[in-house]
């Protein structure tokens, strides 16, 4: 049991003894102590005033001497105002880190067969274009989700829906088959993504240029749309891939082949992976399907001209469009048709969907007809719904100009990092190998951390120079800390001082030593509320917190050369165990920690 709730147990007990008074858990509110202030918990006891029929200060003194004597984990007390801050004895944190010390895991609750099951999706990319910034924050909170629920016990499932089909793919097939001369990433150099996304912006260019041509020549903008001959081309591509016309169906797989090998590298470099991808030109016309199969139901309605709605204004919505007059789908069709195949394969209890919060509304409508139509997880879906992320104006240059490439921004991390790091001499005396895994290992962790450290449904500003910071909220300030308890527990090996494998519990500590062991011991706790709220930042600035106060406790106090045995051999133990902390914490976010920098 936790320290927290030994406390409201005890302060029940104190309530009943002191007044003759039952209070349940719910009444006896323990924080922990503000900085500024001594001890280790703190009781609020104005809802026990009524009780005591006495002041604030009076109510916690006497439920303070009552602790101290009636409890062996409280050693003393003090009272501000109607606050009563608690100091726990030194025995208790020495047999928790001992705990801790003898805990494989420390805070990661086990999966087990009986586990529930929560596929989380996350990426979504579409075939016509490169990631971009947008993607790297998705994959990041995607992949932290994953493995932060999965630290709570859940059987996770990892997938990604790839939009491969649609006008907007035929663009960049035809501008190939028009200028390309047969160009592909081994002619080119280029890595198919980019290659494929280069013609979707030339399709774009000789767009504008006929809309242009029209114009001037007496068309509206509507009417230069309508009869610009290259959108036509598009719109007759997509006809014919729809009808399965093999020519057509050939470029495109080829073509998408291309870009998805793109993609894993991409994917690889951030360190992200799936369990399972689908594909929307296999899931559409199951969509279609099911949404046939709901108005034969009569879950949704057709109009006169043959077009499929739902009507949810019961729940306080509009009508939904799902199957256009011609029988095309839309979005929410294919999602249907994923939802659907999903079902089919893996026993979902949860499903939570990573996609921006743009989409607000489309999921929403999304979990009422899946519910609509008897999916178990309709109505229980998670839209997890993060904020934009942005760069400063003009911090680095866009390949189109306008969204910011995913894998120049890594490379760009990579070489900042590999820069600052010579900089501040840590890349001295090591061979250029060493070196490169270093600026890698850096650059990546400062672009993870500084995304994954703000609460996702914030917009953000992603500034690349400020992330690679040796200092302050930072990965790297967080992997360098790990990187010198690494060279503590090192030296102390070469020094024949090894970590015991229990301590003594009548060792005296500061309280400075007695916070650090009680921050370590917030960890398992931390977990948990980061699973329960979905929210990956709880463990990046819980963990940076451990850093900086694990730093001012080496600056502090002698580790290695510490006379007094039992000192010695508790600073080792505890500094082994924060980094074994920072490991975890960050492992969860998909951060690596060096051990030597």
């Amino acid at each position: 049991m936790d320290i927290e709730n030994k406390i409201q147990e005890s302060v029940i007990k104190a309530i009943s003894a002191l007044y003759g008074q039952e209070v349940d858990a719910a009444q006896v509110s323990i924080q922990k102590t503000r900085k500024e202030f001594e001890g280790h918990l703190t009781l609020v006891v104005f809802p026990f005033l009524k009780m005591s029929k006495k002041s604030p200060e009076q109510t916690a003194q006497e439920i303070g001497a009552w602790l101290e004597a009636n409890t062996g984990e409280v050693a003393k007390y003090n009272v501000v105002k109607g606050f009563l801050n608690l100091s726990i004895a030194t025995g208790f944190w020495l047999g928790k880190l001992n705990e801790i010390h003898q805990t494989a895991n420390y805070g990661i609750t086990e999966v087990t067969e009986s586990s529930p099951l929560v596929m989380i999706e996350y990426s979504s990319p579409n075939t016509n274009k490169p990631l971009h910034l947008g993607h790297v924050r998705n994959n990041l909170l995607g992949f932290a989700l994953a493995e932060v629920l999965k630290a709570n016990g859940n059987k996770i499932v990892k997938t990604n829906i790839v939009n491969d089909r649609g006008i907007h793919i035929c663009k960049s097939m035809l501008a190939w088959q028009k200028w390309g001369n047969g160009e592909t990433p081994e002619s080119s150099g280029k890595k198919g993504d980019h290659l494929v996304g280069d013609y979707y912006v030339m399709f774009d260019k000789h767009y504008k240029a006929e809309l242009a041509e029209l114009q001037a020549s007496g068309l509206s903008k509507e009417e230069a749309e309508a009869k610009a001959p290259i959108m036509a081309e598009a719109r007759e591509m997509l006809r014919k891939w729809e009808a399965g016309d093999m020519e057509v169906v050939s470029l495109w797989e080829k073509m998408n082949s291309w870009v998805y090998a793109g993609f894993d590298e991409t994917y690889k470099k951030l360190g992200v992976d799936f369990d399972k991808i689908y594909y929307e030109s296999q899931t559409y016309l199951d969509g279609k399907e099911t949404v046939l199969e709901g108005l034969k139901k009569g879950v949704f309605y057709q109009k006169e001209d043959g077009s499929v709605w739902a009507d949810l204004t019961g729940d306080g919505l509009d009508h939904k469009l799902l199957l256009r007059a011609d029988g095309t789908s839309v979005y929410m069709t294919q999602d249907i048709g994923t939802a659907k195949l999903r079902f089919d394969d893996y026993p979902i209890n949860k499903m939570i969907y990573v996609v921006g919060n743009e989409q607000n509304y489309h999921f929403q409508v999304l979990s009422i007809l899946l519910d609509k139509l008897g999916f178990e997880f309709g109505k229980g879906l998670l839209h997890f719904s993060y904020g934009m992320v942005e760069l400063p104006e003009g911090k680095m240059k866009s390949r189109e100009g306008t969204v910011v490439d995913a894998d120049d921004l890594v490379d760009e991390m990579v070489a900042t990092a590999k820069e600052t790091s010579k900089e501040l001499g840590k890349l001295d005396g090591i061979s250029e190998a060493e070196a490169d895994n270093i600026s890698r290992t850096v650059g990546m962790g400062a672009l993870k951390y500084f995304i994954l450290k703000v609460d996702p449904k914030k917009n953000m500003t992603f500034n690349p120079k400020e992330s690679i910071d040796f200092n302050g909220n930072t990965g790297p300030f967080i992997q360098y800390t790990h990187a010198r308890i690494c060279s503590v527990l090192r030296k102390a090996k070469e020094q024949g001082l090894d970590v015991p494998a229990v301590l003594p519990l009548d060792t005296d500590l500061t309280a400075k030593e007695q916070g650090l062991i009680q921050m370590v011991a917030d960890y398992a706790a931390i977990v948990k509320q980061a699973g329960d709220e979905y929210n990956p930042a709880l463990i990046a600035n819980y963990i940076y917190d451990l850093v900086k106060e694990y730093n001012q406790f080496y600056h502090d106090f002698s580790i290695l050369k510490e006379e007094n045995e039992a000192l010695r051999s508790f600073r080792l133990t505890l500094s082994e165990e924060v980094g074994k902390t920072v490991k975890s914490g960050m492992s969860l976010l998909g951060i690596e920690v060096p051990d030597r920098m």
